[in-house]
């Protein structure tokens, strides 16, 4: 399960760093203060994309069954992102719209899937001596 923690690891850090930069550049409000909608769909998006990654670097990782190791840590993150929302729902708006923490639990297990089937299709690739 190292595969897996990696993975997690590389979510976490892309997205927390992101979210870092932006507050940093002014692009987000400072921390603790409510974010219009436009920003939540960016961050979504830079999230979907890191999701994937991680995924991705899960399935690499895996000492066997990279797909399974991508998948669990969808499941993870469906998890987590039903925790996150509950844990702010109806907290405030600087927690953001209902549907940032929906959509982030939604998309969990396709963008799990979609990073196995990219490290998948790349190793087909390799091993087949195409690029």
């Amino acid at each position: 399960m190292a595969a897996v923690f990696l993975g997690l690891v590389t979510g976490v850090v892309l997205s927390l760093g992101t979210d870092a930069v932006l507050h940093g550049l002014r692009v987000f409000p400072p921390w603790g203060r409510p974010m219009a909608d436009g920003l939540f769909v960016l961050a979504t998006s830079y999230r979907t994309i890191y999701s994937v990654a991680a995924s991705y670097v899960a399935a690499r990782l895996a000492p066997d069954r990279p797909m399974g190791h991508a998948l669990v840590l969808g499941l993870l993150g469906v998890v987590v992102t039903i925790a996150g929302a509950a844990a702010t729902w109806d907290r405030g708006p600087e927690f953001g719209p209902k549907w940032y923490p929906l959509a982030l639990v939604v998309l969990a297990l396709p963008c799990a899937w979609l990073g196995g089937w990219l490290y998948r299709r790349s190793a087909h690739g390799r091993e087949s001596g195409q690029r």
